[in-house]
């Protein structure tokens, strides 16, 4: 026999309860239970009105939404910041379907209502949102069929996960459980929450396959330097150097005067000043501060590599020999060169090795190369300031008019240029536009060489090998792509990431290839192969700018946020997220010895960053992942109105940057 629907032992059985729950004065309990009773009977009586309601009614996004963000404010705080980040999740997905259903004004007032919830972490993927006005627009928008496509990574405790669980069994939230269980993964970990200060990777767009990334960094990466390189003999010839000194030394006295004595013409008193001069130049003191770094190992190249002239190498040897050492105490001399009269046609500025050529590219397709800028810094009348052993100076370069041979003007793309590029002689130049193609200039003959054509769409960046003959470009294609100078048709082709290929950086034993893009985040590629053996996973915004230490062993990257990023090649783990910049950083510059980063942004600043400080006595591999060594600021050299567009450090350890004059 059914009474209103309920079994007469299963009514009686909840009469029981209920009467327990009142002798025992637990009121509250006494009420919920009596409401579910309550919901269980109109929902037995009614089966199909409320299914048919939730299917077409637009208000369950926003109540569901609401109710789910009550809960995470109102969390313990030891887990509020863990449960917070699944907010922006449910919240963009919760807007694309409402458009996608077709409940465009409902969509419009859900995005508006709890925005601010999210503009300071999530601003500029916020502002390319806000662009969606019809279901067909999402199918056109980059950045809206990514997040559609692919899964979000957040990492979480297990405890707060355990709550989250809770929360959506007790509410029955069919809407949002099924966007969390369809957009979410979660890694969940044991012990404390993860401080999202703690480690950048908490929250990362990953694919469809969601232990990829996992797979590919294990990988092995051969991070050292080249065998039998400039640095490598100069090294060789400091050791053996060190290793004569040492011997003379524990010679006796009477062993000193005999070989004086039978030598006769022997000329080790005359060498000995010249060995303590070479070796108090480039060898103790570099020594003394990298002799808790491991050595970086040698590799042999994967590419052919072209033959240096006799006087190149001697050049860069005697380059490194007076290689001023660079430390926390020792920061380097600045040169910045500003451009006037650019009227904000200034796309990209490039710095030969030495500083003596400057070029900037611009939006007319026009390739402007400056020439001898020790004239023109006289002309200028530079302003010296000594700020703590550093000595910042400004070279003005004005683009008024091409008279009397203060830059060369080349001619030759269609639309504006993006990048550009020298060789390390500065004998060459490469340059990237928007027509889709690169170009090779030379310096010498003040023409153009080659006109490289592959990619489909506007070309981003391009970069010169450490060694030259070899470039990299990257592209809006989603592509980066290897050349050699002497081929029309690129060596190898890079795709896997999800939107345009901002920046590419080579690595300095030129084996590998780093690219940064638009789907935030940075992946490292054998050129041998062609093969992707790196996904960087952090950022959370477009990557604009990387840099690789002079060992091989780290890489920095620099984000649309501010954020800058050191990278261990090795495990693929960041070690130091860097904090500091208010806008875009469009160029990372490492010191030639590796113990300084430098930073350039849009916010008119360069910042300097001690890096051998930081990574003295670290076994980084020995690590535990939520242990982050942050890298100390060590100065920060505003500019009047002048966003930093390059860095370049010279082998000498001079510091160049350019940039155009506007208001910051």
């Amino acid at each position: 026999m059914l009474t209103s629907g309920v079994p007469m032992e299963e009514e009686e059985l909840q009469k029981a309860v209920v009467a327990y729950l009142r002798k025992k004065g637990f009121t509250k309990t006494e009420i919920a239970l009596q409401e579910e009773q309550q919901n269980r009977l109109s929902s037995s009586s009614h089966p199909d009105l409320p299914l048919s309601r939730l299917e077409n009614d637009p208000a369950r996004f926003s109540g569901g939404y609401s109710k789910l963000r009550s809960w995470a404010y109102s969390s313990l705080d030891l887990y509020k910041h863990e449960l917070l980040r699944v907010l922006y999740s449910v919240y963009i997905h919760c807007f694309m379907d409402l458009v996608a259903e077709g409940h465009m004004r409902d969509a419009r007032t859900f995005f508006q209502t709890f925005r601010e919830d999210h503009e300071l972490m999530h601003l500029r993927d916020l502002q390319k949102l806000e662009g969606i006005l019809s279901p067909s627009h999402l199918e056109e928008m980059e950045l809206a069929c990514s997040l559609r496509q692919n899964k979000v990574k957040i990492k979480i405790c297990q405890y707060a996960y355990d709550l989250l669980l809770q929360y959506l069994q007790k509410t029955q939230s069919l809407t949002i459980l099924g966007i969390i269980n369809e957009r979410i993964n979660f890694e969940v970990s044991p012990g404390q929450p993860i401080s999202i200060s703690d480690d950048m990777e908490v929250v990362a767009l990953v694919g469809s396959n969601h232990d990829l990334a996992k797979q590919i960094n294990q990988k092995e990466v051969r991070w050292g330097l080249l065998e039998d390189s400039v640095e490598d003999r100069l090294e060789k010839a400091n050791s053996d150097s060190e290793k004569a000194e040492a011997e003379n030394k524990e010679l006796d006295p009477e062993d000193n005067k005999k070989r004086s004595v039978d030598g006769g013409k022997q000329a080790a008193p005359v060498k000995k000043p010249k060995k303590e001069k070479l070796v108090g130049a480039t060898g103790k003191n570099v020594r003394s501060e990298t002799s808790t770094a491991p050595v970086a190992p040698r590799v042999k190249p994967d590419l052919t590599l072209p033959i240096m002239p006799m006087e190149v190498e001697k050049a860069i040897l005697e380059d490194l020999r007076n290689r001023v050492q660079l430390s926390s105490s020792t920061l380097p001399s600045i040169c910045f060169y500003t451009f006037i009269n650019a009227h904000n046609g200034l796309n990209c500025s490039a710095i030969s090795q030495d500083g003596s050529l400057v070029a900037g590219g611009f939006s007319d397709s026009s390739l402007k190369v400056v020439w001898d800028m020790s004239k023109i810094g006289q002309s200028a009348k530079p302003v010296s300031i000594t700020l703590e052993k550093m000595i910042p100076f400004q070279v003005s370069i004005f683009l008024g008019t091409e008279g009397e041979g203060s830059y060369t003007l080349f001619h030759g793309h269609s639309g504006p240029i993006y990048s550009a590029t020298f060789s390390p002689l500065g004998d060459f130049l490469l340059s990237s536009s928007s027509d889709s193609t690169i170009r090779l200039w030379s310096t010498n003959l003040n023409a153009n060489l080659v006109c490289y054509k592959g990619h489909n769409y506007p070309v981003w960046d391009v970069q010169f090998s450490p060694v030259g003959h070899y470039f990299a470009s990257s592209s809006h294609d989603r592509t980066a792509r290897i050349w050699s100078m002497d081929r029309i048709q690129p060596l190898r082709i890079m795709a896997g990431h999800l939107s345009d290929v901002d920046c590419v950086q080579w690595h300095v034993n030129c084996n590998y290839v780093a690219t940064g893009s638009s789907d935030k985040t940075v992946r490292l590629w054998d050129v041998q192969s062609g093969e992707c053996v790196r996904i960087f996973i952090g950022h959370r915004s477009t990557v604009l700018s990387l840099a690789m230490s002079p060992d091989g062993r780290f890489m920095a990257s620099g984000d649309e946020d501010g954020t800058i990023m050191m990278w261990d090649l090795s495990s693929g783990r960041c070690i130091s997220p860097l904090m500091g910049h208010s806008s875009c950083v469009w160029t990372l510059a490492f010191s030639r010895e590796g113990s300084l980063l430098a930073s350039g942004a849009a916010d008119c600043t360069v910042k300097l960053w001690d890096v051998t400080t930081s990574m003295k006595g670290q076994k980084i591999e020995e690590s535990k992942p939520s242990s982050i060594n942050r890298l100390r600021l060590l100065k920060a050299l505003p500019t009047k109105s002048t966003p930093v567009y390059s860095l370049q450090f010279s082998r000498r350890n001079l510091l160049f940057s350019a940039g155009a004059l506007s208001k910051c």
